[in-house]
């Protein structure tokens, strides 16, 4: 085993250290009751996605390179009858989690933290045998280290081509195992150091494919992995996320010179009070959240007017920047078809909904919706890009076949915390995604046992709970 040695007190003062000190502390810190509360409440969310994820398309393939890879193990996975190895049942379980596009998000880091920390803190409280206690604090320091760091790249990651959620989805997954282990800040920080050089993921899929499902599997896998490494003795590069040659630079523009990341408060970055995990959304609609605001006012102005998709003769969305890179005019796969804002929108006219069943096959081939979504315009509202990301603001406009114009502006979309999805509407959000695949007694004793996580003291048997 590699000797530990000291850090050099200049190392102590950057955002790394800060990091990797609060992680060190979080497992017997006094958390407040409303952010303890919201660490059940996305566990039960994100459960529920890595359930209803566990049998789509891209997680048997998954399954499948695996078994040819001759991976075994004991570690369940929510959904699923197999078991494997740590590392590998994180992995099925992020990919099943960010499958549907149903799992949750922190917009001041375009970032989704669930179905990264989840199946890290899952798989690891597995191993631990830990408390439902401290299953809770890890998952907490999770979100708050994705959170913080997506928060301090955005949107310049973006822009760079770089995806958030496997990017810093690494160091989330590594805190996980740092709390559940108890690693001291030293430790914590050769993790963080670790994980840094496998932070990773590209904005390649708005161009095809079904590789965007596995970026959080990717990073559940392999922060879980630097976590082991840092415990085994494994020296990180001090300083990896404020170093010249760091995260920081490499994914957030810190070659510009604009950004002096060495002087960052990196947990006052974005939102979260006290708790990042305390500003993180869920999502009502299958699809990608740039996509919920224009959604929310398309469905608000029909519903106000009596409006059916027969009155409606053009529709315009007006949103920010970033939001309108998702003008996407081919659905060929699942994928495409769930970041498209014009195919999302023409189905929600259509259909009222954003569910999961209208991205099948048959849907994104169906011409009425085709004809449709080529009525959809899409454009940079100037006033909606100069408010995000502090909101994710959209305006629809709805030219109708009797001449009239009608507009709605959407700042918070359905699920955001100035917007909240109620426990109860949690709740049947869950036990719709569980039913897929549990019967409906399963799916509530599951639903039960998440919302009682404080009072359990061995999270194997709520592990094994989840799975076939």
């Amino acid at each position: 085993m590699t000797i530990q040695q000291p850090l050099d007190a200049a190392l102590r003062q950057g955002a790394t250290r800060q990091l990797a000190e609060f992680v060190a502390a979080a497992r017997d810190m006094d958390f407040d009751t409303r952010t303890l509360h919201r660490a059940r409440y996305h566990t039960l969310d994100t459960v529920g996605a890595l359930i209803s994820g566990a049998v789509q398309e891209t997680t048997e393939t998954t399954v499948a390179a695996h078994r040819a890879f001759g991976a075994t193990g004991a570690v369940p996975v929510p959904g699923r009858a197999e078991r494997y190895d740590l590392p590998t049942a994180a992995l099925i379980a992020g990919t099943a989690g960010h499958g549907l596009e149903v799992d949750d998000g922190y917009r001041a880091g375009s970032v989704h933290p669930g179905t990264v920390v989840i199946p890290a803190a899952l798989a690891a409280a597995w191993h631990a045998r830990c408390d439902g206690p401290t299953f809770l604090r890890a998952v907490i320091a999770g979100y708050e280290v994705m959170c913080r760091l997506s928060a301090a790249i955005h949107p310049r990651a973006r822009w760079r081509g770089f995806h958030n959620t496997p990017a810093t989805g690494v160091f989330g997954a590594a805190a996980v195992w740092s709390v559940i282990r108890g690693l001291d800040a030293d430790r914590v920080e050769n993790a963080l150091g670790a994980a840094c050089s496998t932070a990773s993921g590209l904005f390649t899929f708005l161009h095809g494919g079904e590789v965007k499902r596995l970026h959080a599997g990717f990073a559940a896998s392999r922060g879980l992995l630097a976590g082991v490494l840092a415990e085994e003795g494994l020296q990180g590069p001090p300083g990896c996320l404020e170093a010249r040659d760091g995260f920081f630079h490499a994914y957030g523009g810190g070659d510009s010179g604009s950004f002096d990341y060495g002087q960052l408060d990196l947990l006052s970055a974005g939102k979260g009070s006290p708790y990042a995990i305390t500003e993180c959304y869920i999502k009502p609609h299958a699809c990608c959240r740039h996509i919920h605001a224009p959604i929310d006012a398309l469905q608000t102005l029909m519903r106000d007017h009596g409006l059916t998709v027969d009155d409606i003769a053009r529709i315009h969305v007006g949103t920010y920047a970033v939001a309108a890179a998702h003008d996407l005019r081919s659905w060929s796969s699942f994928t495409g078809a769930q970041m498209s804002i014009p195919f999302v929108i023409a189905s929600a006219a259509r259909f009222g909904r954003a569910d999961v069943d209208i991205f099948s096959r048959a849907h994104r081939d169906d011409p009425v919706t085709a004809e449709l979504a080529g009525r959809v315009s899409v454009s940079v509202d100037p006033d909606c890009d100069s408010s995000y990301p502090e909101t994710r603001p959209a305006v629809v406009t709805l030219v109708l076949t009797d001449g009239r114009s009608l507009d709605c502006r959407f700042d918070h979309p359905y699920g955001a915390p100035a917007n909240p999805l109620a426990d109860d509407a949690l709740e049947r959000k869950f036990l719709s995604l569980a039913g897929l695949v549990f019967d409906e007694a399963t799916a509530t004793g599951i639903a039960r046992r998440i919302w009682s996580l404080d009072e359990v003291t061995d999270m194997r048997p709520v592990v094994e709970s989840l799975a076939k």
